[in-house]
């Protein structure tokens, strides 16, 4: 049995909920019915790893550290609206950091919240399936001229309830 196999089916299972577009109670169903056998076969192959690594090497301290964090790392069980991993928050972010570099130009202290605020709006559009060009080209015009009473209607979220 190797271990990756049985993440790979752990990761099966949350990838069938998403084909099947399930909810969060059909995904905690589909989740508590077959993942714990997986998570005890990893559990079992990490302890047996364990036991045959010494404690210091690089597989011994891999082991002690998945052993010691288990609960933390069977979480997504007792709660559905956790992802398995966290793959699209990271990969979302490799943009921003790839970024960083390339604007250390801009040399203004003011300058980090507003890039902030605008791959925020940006990310929560590509999330949200919004077109951003189509969006940014509706608000953007007249925005300075914008309540900040009104600000809210124009977040990405207002404006795809109002162009459905």
């Amino acid at each position: 049995m190797r271990a990756i196999e049985r993440m790979d089916e752990l990761f099966a299972i949350d990838a069938q909920a998403r084909d099947e577009k399930m909810d969060h109670a059909a995904r905690h169903a589909l989740r508590q019915q077959q993942a714990p056998p997986l998570l005890d076969q990893i559990r079992d192959h990490v302890r047996a790893m364990n036991g045959n690594a010494l404690p210091q090497s690089a597989a011994g301290k891999a082991c002690s550290y998945t052993l010691a964090l288990w609960k933390r790392l069977t979480c997504f069980l007792d709660h559905p609206e956790l992802e398995l991993s966290n793959n699209l928050a990271e990969n979302s972010m490799r943009p921003v950091a790839t970024g960083r570099k390339n604007w250390i130009h801009i040399g203004s202290q003011q300058a980090e919240p507003r890039v902030a605020a605008i791959l925020s709006v940006i990310e929560s559009c590509r999330r949200m399936k919004i077109p951003v060009r189509d969006y940014l080209a509706d608000i953007l015009p007249g925005l300075a001229n914008t309540s900040i009473q009104r600000l809210a209607k124009l977040t990405p979220t207002a404006w795809a309830a109002d162009h459905q």
